[in-house]
């Protein structure tokens, strides 16, 4: 069986001065309520202030901005129920390329305009009855295009991690990191920087409590698939870990935690009324579980990744109004 080269720390640092002066250095916010609810130090890393709208924007231009003249000239393809191929299509147009985006039919309408706004060529299925894996390859392989996956790939989880990396850098260590958890690239990036720059954190995935296939696969020692699952968080909508991601959770990060849809709202309205912050119910994952272990977070500093705010404003309204 061949073996695949893990991305290090080092490949974190260097995606960081890849994507300097084209990635927000986005803002560290701090909440009193949230610190006096959960007798700690919280720091919220908000991506939601990212460009695009999401975390997605580092690793999708740290890959790009790898290829060499011949592939920026055939271009990209990539599939992705919203964030991804906003941060691909952004990219690729900012890097000069053609992109090509499959998207789920019943993407966040948001996501898909956003998308075809930055340029990129929209291709819809069918996410409960077709493979978006093998309509990526097929696209790739019939038009010359390089296919850049949202998460299992070395230098999307490198970009991601560029996130903790400067987290870590403005607030120093931590006892506690939650991170939400689709397949796997935000979480196995941010392990890395975790392990460089604050070893002794405790980092938690968090994944909607009706897709946990993450959990299943941490706990279990090998990479479990599951059918789509039914949950708001369309970005944690993912089937499985991949074979990137999977080896470096499973060796950097101390467990995998679950929230309910219903979880998600509740932080969403909280954020949306007392820190003024827009997240989408992916986003919202690690703040939901944090919340749940409030007795194991007395007295530390914890980080929560706020993974990103791209959410339909009718839809994110209908959310709340339903509480």
């Amino acid at each position: 069986m061949s073996t695949i080269n893990l991305p290090t720390f080092v490949d974190v640092s260097a995606a960081a001065e890849r994507i300097k002066g084209y990635a927000n250095r986005t803002p560290v916010i701090i909440s009193r309520t949230v610190n006096e609810e959960l007798d700690a130090e919280v720091f919220f890393k908000c991506e939601s202030f990212q460009r695009m709208g999401a975390f997605k924007f580092r690793g999708a231009f740290n890959a790009l901005s790898k290829f060499d003249d011949r592939k920026r000239r055939a271009g990209v393809v990539a599939f992705s129920s919203g964030n991804h191929a906003q941060a691909i299509a952004l990219s690729a147009k900012l890097l000069g390329m053609p992109a090509t985006i499959v998207m789920p039919h019943d993407a966040p309408a948001s996501k898909v305009a956003a998308t075809k706004g930055y340029g990129g060529n929209v291709v819809i299925y069918d996410r409960y009855k077709e493979d978006r894996e093998l309509i990526g390859r097929d696209l790739a392989e019939k038009h010359g295009l390089t296919l850049i996956p949202p998460y299992d790939h070395p230098d999307v989880i490198a970009g991601q991690g560029t996130a903790a990396k400067e987290l870590f850098e403005e607030v120093g260590a931590l006892d506690a990191l939650f991170v939400p958890l689709g397949g796997g690239g935000l979480l196995s990036g941010s392990a890395l920087s975790t392990r460089a720059l604050s070893p002794g954190c405790k980092l938690y995935g968090v994944e909607p409590e009706a897709g946990n296939d993450g959990q299943q696969s941490f706990r279990s020692g090998a990479i479990v698939h599951i059918d789509t699952p039914e949950t708001i968080a369309d970005g944690a909508q993912t089937q499985h870990l991949g074979s990137y991601t999977f080896p470096v959770i499973r060796r950097d990060v101390d467990d995998v935690l679950t929230a309910t849809d219903k979880q998600l709202v509740e932080c969403m309205a909280f954020a949306a009324s007392r820190m003024k912050l827009v997240i989408e119910p992916t986003g919202c994952l690690g703040f939901a579980a944090a919340r749940q272990m409030k007795p194991q977070l007395h007295g530390k500093r914890v980080g929560i990744l706020l993974s990103g705010g791209n959410v339909d404003i009718k839809r994110f309204c209908s959310l709340l109004a339903a509480l």
